[in-house]
C-alpha cells in the first residue's frame, strides 16, 4: 500500500483518517505513512512519538507526515523529530490541496522552515461535509456533523486543536447518510467534537433531535443510526423523545460526565453537577429503558480528594453505567488545570486503576444481564456489536454487514457469546 493512516483517538479522527487516506492517494503520495495524531492526553501525544519512531525503523524509507490535533496544538514536538518528514495542522488535513502539495514537497525536499504547515484554527467559522462513499476495511461509516467546541473545560486542549463549534447544514447531512446507506452501509455513526452542540450555528439553531429525525424520515433504507459522545447537559427533549420512539436509533450512549463530584466538576468548568447527571441517565431510561450507557471519566484531576474520588466511583453505580474509558488526569499546556495544584502522579495512576476495575464490574454486570435476550448483531467477520455496542463473538463467521438475530448464551467477561 503507498499510503497508511495511523488514527489515534476518537471517532472524529477515525472519520477524517478516510478522508485524508484517500486524498494522499488521488495526489499519488507514495510509500508514506500518515499519523493522525490525538491530543486529548499527553500519553495520547507519547504513544504518536512512539509510533512513529517504531515505525521509521521498521521502514526507513517511509515518508512520514503528522497531522490531527497534537500536530495542530505542538507542531514543534513533531516537526523536531528527525523520522518526521512534514507536519499538518487540523485546518489544513482535509483539503485536496494540502495532499498535492504535500508530495511536491516530499518529492522534491523542504527545508526545516517549510516542514511544518499549521494555521490558526481560532477564526474559522465553517466546516465542510467531508464527502466519503465509503470506509475500507469497515462495516460502519462514520459522518462528520459538527467540529470544534466554544467551551472552556479547564482540562481540555481540544479546542485549541479543532477551532470553534461550527456544523455541517442538515440537507449536507441527509444527503451523505444517503449515499453511505446506498452503499451498502448498514450502520451510520454521527460525529463531532461536541455533537450535542450541532445546529447552534446554523440558521434557526436547529437541535441535534432534529437533525436525527431528519435522517430516519429521509433515509429510509438506513438499518441503523448511532451517535457519538454526548453532552448530557445539551441533549435536547427531541433528541430523548426520538431515543424513545425510533427503534433504528441504537439504545446506547455515550455521555462526557468526566467526575463525580459536584466541586470537582466546578473546578473542571463543566456545565452539569453530580445530580444532573444521575437525573439525565434516569430521564433517558425511563425513555428508552433498554439504553445501555458509558461515559468518559478522569482519575486525579487537580485538587481532587479521595472523598471526591468516591464519590466518581459511585457515580459509575448511581448512572448504571456499562462502559468506561478511563483517563488518568494528564496536564496539557495552556489549560488551566496544569496550573491547579496537582495529584501526585502515583496517586493518580492508582485512581485510574481502581477505576478501571470499577467499570470491568460494570462491563461484567452488564454482559451477565444479557445472556438469554435475542439481539440484532451488526457481523464484523468472527464478532459483531449488538445494538448495545456490546462485542459479541458469533457461534460462526458471518457476511460483514449482514445483521444477524441471534441468541445470547454467555460471555468471557469481555464481549457476549452468541449461539
Amino acid at each position: 500500500m503507498s499510503v497508511e493512516v495511523v488514527t489515534f483517538g476518537c471517532r472524529l479522527n477515525a472519520a477524517e483518517s478516510e478522508l485524508v487516506r484517500r486524498h494522499a492517494e488521488t495526489a499519488g503520495l507514495a510509500n508514506a505513512v500518515i499519523i493522525n495524531s490525538c491530543a486529548v492526553t499527553a500519553e495520547a501525544v507519547r504513544q504518536a512519538r512512539q509510533t512513529i519512531r517504531k515505525i521509521k525503523r521498521a521502514r526507513p524509507a517511509a515518508r512520514i507526515v503528522v497531522t490531527g490535533c497534537a500536530a495542530q496544538t505542538e507542531p514543534g514536538t513533531f516537526a523536531a523529530m528527525d523520522e518526521v518528514d512534514r507536519v499538518l495542522g487540523n485546518g489544513a488535513k482535509t483539503a485536496p490541496e494540502t495532499w498535492l502539495a504535500a508530495r511536491r514537497a516530499l518529492d522534491f525536499g523542504v527545508g526545516a522552515e517549510e516542514k511544518v504547515l499549521v494555521d490558526d484554527l481560532a477564526s474559522v467559522r465553517e466546516t465542510a461535509l467531508h464527502l466519503v462513499d465509503g470506509f475500507e476495511g469497515r462495516v460502519r461509516a462514520f459522518v462528520q456533523v459538527q467540529n470544534g467546541c466554544d467551551h472552556r473545560c479547564t482540562f481540555c486542549i481540544i479546542p485549541y486543536g479543532r477551532g470553534p463549534s461550527r456544523s455541517v447544514a442538515m440537507g449536507e447531512v441527509v444527503g451523505q447518510v444517503r449515499r453511505l446507506a446506498e452503499n451498502g452501509y448498514r450502520e451510520i455513526v454521527l460525529t463531532g467534537v461536541d455533537l450535542t452542540a450541532w445546529g447552534a450555528d446554523l440558521p434557526g439553531a436547529p437541535r441535534l433531535g432534529a437533525l436525527v429525525r431528519a435522517i430516519l424520515r429521509h433515509v429510509p433504507e438506513l438499518a441503523r443510526l448511532r451517535l457519538s459522545s454526548l453532552d448530557p447537559v445539551e441533549v435536547d427533549r427531541d433528541l430523548l423523545r426520538a431515543l424513545a420512539e425510533e427503534e433504528r436509533l441504537m439504545p446506547h450512549l455515550h455521555l462526557s460526565l468526566q467526575a463525580g463530584d459536584d466541586l470537582v466538576l466546578k473546578r473542571m468548568k463543566r456545565r452539569h453537577l453530580r445530580g444532573d447527571a444521575i437525573e439525565f441517565c434516569q430521564q433517558a431510561r425511563r425513555m428508552r429503558p433498554d439504553l445501555v450507557l458509558g461515559a468518559d471519566l478522569i482519575a486525579g484531576f487537580p485538587t481532587e480528594t479521595e472523598a471526591q474520588f468516591r464519590n466518581t466511583l459511585a457515580l459509575v453505580d448511581d448512572c448504571g453505567l456499562a462502559f468506561l474509558h478511563v483517563f488518568p488526569f494528564s496536564p496539557r499546556e495552556r489549560t488551566p488545570a496544569a496550573k491547579m495544584p496537582q495529584v501526585a502522579r502515583a496517586i493518580v495512576k492508582e485512581r485510574a486503576r481502581r477505576l478501571r476495575e470499577k467499570g470491568e464490574l460494570a462491563l461484567r454486570r452488564h454482559l451477565a444481564a444479557e445472556i438469554g435476550h435475542r439481539r440484532r448483531v451488526l457481523a464484523e467477520g468472527a464478532e459483531g456489536r449488538s445494538e448495545h455496542y456490546t462485542r459479541v463473538m458469533l457461534a460462526r463467521a458471518a457476511a460483514p454487514g449482514a445483521i444477524l438475530d441471534l441468541l445470547i448464551t454467555g460471555h468471557d467477561g469481555r464481549r457476549l457469546l452468541a449461539a
